[in-house]
């Protein structure tokens, strides 16, 4: 009768010994499984053995003739299957508008995973360079993987979505580590604590038993911080929250425009007990342009009155140079309506907002599916004066997933993420596009106010912990007191010399036991 051990090793030796088809099969499968950690899913043990087993896989791919070949397909075939389950629900966005871009669907969501899985495939070389037998692997493949999750969050203006330290979306004491190493230095440490799993196999405890205490301190760390929070809110502050779920091939329809505004007045004119000070609204809420609209603006100058704030999110056109241009925007309207200020959206998305090559791909049928003529790209990120409340830091949409470029030199005192989810699909994008948004407001150590057209719309504070949401696909307000920022988090005032130190530490420790022979 085969004990646990002899199975664990009869697995280790059946990953090892893949060849061919059956390798690159096994490993997207693998890749695939690991997907599963991230929200709404939550399998995280999936992803740690996914790691363990890719590290088997190219002990294999470590023996071969041409080793730096085989590598290279493993890690791309892991990292195809990782991104075409973790990604799928890209697809949605081109159903929106299905006559003209369904056609796209699955070449963007296949094509977008197999270009991904190329920072996996790079990261399988790297490895190949001084792969020895021993701990000194995990260490390496830690290193090399984050190193292709950096990249990838910064390439090509870059795609952080679903990395590692995402992972632990289910437990938000671990999540508080985020807050000192920010969330690619949580990413390392959990890409070794899977990577040493695959030292079981060859009956090697020490390493794993490490890390896995590493994480129980982190847990242990991140309990006690929770414990000690605070549930302060600024004084005389209170933010409604406007989520109209307004379907997205409905929103901009010539027949449906009447309507979809006068629902975003409605809502935000509801009744309260307190009543807001500051009302929010989601990306491009209005269903036509602004400027110019005085019916509009007379709206809005009623709703503002003398001393409320309306934040929304506009399409903005303006006249510059030899044409006209057009934003993605945020504007703030103070007493009767008075425009205060605007925020240019300056991280767009591709293909969805601007098609990179523009007048090449154009050429081909492919537009941008959320902007009939592209949209301009802001300067950067703002800290805004608002009246009555501390600065503001505005984020749109997926500005929000990139970790150390939220926030302007000023530090804000909060941040405002204006977003339209609708395109995300029904669950998991937007589920997953929350859960982003948390673990900012823990490494920034600011509260968040997050306005979703069709949701997850939520007040965030700066532990990254919900306290006040609307589900998806609800249509109503939500009412919440603003709650306070932190000091800055190590996160904040070290940014990434704590993760290259992390780094530096574990690139030594791949390469030292091989010089000491």
């Amino acid at each position: 009768m085969r004990g646990p051990l002899d199975v664990l090793n009869r697995l280790a030796l059946g990953l090892t010994q893949a060849r061919g088809y059956r390798r690159l099969a096994i490993a997207a499968g693998l890749g695939a499984a690991g997907a599963l950690a991230f929200d709404p899913f939550r399998a995280f043990p999936l992803l740690l053995l996914a790691y363990a087993a890719l590290v088997l896989m190219l002990d294999g791919a470590s023996t071969s003739e041409r080793r730096f070949r085989d590598a290279a397909l493993t890690g791309w075939a892991f990292g195809f299957g990782f991104f075409l389950v973790g990604h799928y629900w890209i697809g949605y966005a081109f159903l929106v508008d299905a006559e003209e871009h369904a056609w796209q669907m699955p070449f963007a969501v296949v094509f977008l995973a197999a270009g991904l899985a190329l920072f996996f495939a790079a990261a399988s070389v790297l490895c190949m360079v001084a792969w020895r037998p021993g701990a000194q692997r995990v260490f390496l493949f830690a290193v090399a993987f984050t190193m292709a999750e950096w990249l990838r969050g910064n390439l090509f203006t870059g795609f952080p979505w679903n990395l590692p330290g995402y992972g632990w979306g289910a437990s938000s004491a671990i999540l508080q580590s985020a807050s000192v190493f920010g969330v690619y230095g949580l990413s390392l440490l959990t890409l070794l604590l899977g990577a040493s799993l695959a030292l079981l196999a060859g009956r090697s405890k020490l390493v794993p038993t490490a890390f896995a205490l590493l994480f129980v301190t982190l847990w242990a760390a991140g309990e006690l911080r929770l414990a000690g929070a605070t549930s302060a809110t600024v004084a005389n502050v209170r933010v409604r929250i406007v989520q109209p779920s307004t379907p997205q091939p409905e929103k901009y329809a010539p027949e449906n425009r009447e309507r979809n505004w006068r629902r975003l007045i409605e809502l935000s004119s509801r009744p309260a007990a307190q009543q807001p000070t500051h009302i929010v609204w989601p990306e491009a809420a209005p269903p036509f342009l602004l400027e110019g609209n005085p019916y509009a603006l007379a709206d809005i100058a009623a709703l503002t009155g003398d001393t409320r704030v309306l934040m929304t999110g506009q399409v903005r056109v303006a006249d510059e140079g030899a044409g006209r241009n057009s934003y993605n925007s945020f504007a703030i309207f103070g007493s009767q309506g008075k425009l205060l200020r605007t925020y240019d959206k300056f991280h767009l998305v591709p293909f969805g907002e601007y098609v990179p090559g523009g007048p090449v791909l154009r050429a081909l049928g492919i537009t941008e599916i959320a902007a009939s003529t592209g949209f301009s790209s802001g300067p950067g990120p703002k800290t805004l004066d608002v009246p009555g409340a501390p600065p503001v830091g505005p984020l749109i949409c997926y500005e929000i997933i990139f970790p150390g470029h939220v926030t302007a030199e000023q530090r804000p005192g909060w941040l405002v993420n204006l977003t339209d989810d609708s395109w995300f699909g029904p669950n998991t994008g937007p589920m997953q596009h929350l859960l982003i948004a948390r673990v900012r407001a823990i490494e920034e150590g600011l509260p968040i106010v997050r306005a979703a057209n069709s949701g997850i719309s939520a007040v965030i504070d700066a532990y990254g912990r919900v306290r006040e949401s609307l589900a998806l696909g609800l249509r109503d307000v939500v009412d919440a007191d603003l709650p306070v920022a932190l000091e800055p988090t190590p996160f904040v005032r070290y940014r990434n010399v704590i993760l290259l130190t992390l780094l530096l530490m574990c690139a030594t420790a791949a390469v030292w036991p091989s010089r000491s022979r």
